[in-house]
């Protein structure tokens, strides 16, 4: 039987980030000069964390495969992002409007594409993930393509934040399913040989 502790380790770590990253989120819209300065380190380092657990989540193969089917190219993207936005220390706001607009762009798509996934494997909620998937890769495309700077700048990487931590969570929801009896992909297939 496959081990469990990889895909509850990548689903927790997932949703403990997606909830850190919607407060990071709340703070920039409350108080965007205060919390503005640190965001650069605050999101790079988020963004390393973040990137780490999508690929244990892909290396995990959760029963549905849904979640982290995308997550190897995606995690090692978050990784590279989050290392330069942590070492980027010259005009890190336009900079971090533009890489986070990137990212969040990048995994609305993905998630849309899992919404359909979810669908046809029958996950109710499908619907949940697809809406907030499109919402959030609007606001991502509002960040890369807007001018707006200083307050105004912060609050919309406020709500792109907010919007990102929202869709990772209904994600990892609703379909990272754990089963503790899951055999490996090796007796799965032998399984399936023996069908035919």
């Amino acid at each position: 039987m496959r081990s469990v502790v990889p895909m509850k380790t990548a689903k927790i770590g997932c949703i403990g980030v997606s909830l850190i990253l919607f407060l990071v989120g709340v703070l920039l819209l409350i108080d965007p000069a205060e919390y503005g300065r640190a965001i650069g380190m605050v999101v790079g380092y988020s963004m390393i964390v973040f990137g780490a657990f999508k690929l244990v989540g892909y290396f995990s193969k959760d029963l549905f495969r849904l979640a982290f089917q995308y997550d190897l190219a995606f995690g090692i993207l978050l990784i590279a992002l989050g290392v330069i936005a942590v070492l980027r220390t010259e005009n890190v706001m336009e900079f971090l409007s533009i890489t986070i607009g990137i990212a969040v762009l990048a995994d609305a798509l993905f998630k849309i594409q899992i919404s359909v996934d979810s669908k046809e494997f029958g996950i109710g909620r499908w619907w949940l993930i697809l809406a907030m998937a499109i919402i959030t890769g609007l606001i991502g495309l509002v960040l890369i393509f807007d001018s707006v700077d200083g307050v105004v700048l912060v609050r919309l990487l406020g709500i792109c934040i907010m919007a990102e931590g929202i869709m990772s969570f209904i994600t990892m929801a609703t379909t990272v399913k754990i089963v503790k009896h899951q055999f490996s992909d090796r007796i799965d297939d032998e399984m399936e040989y023996r069908e035919l």
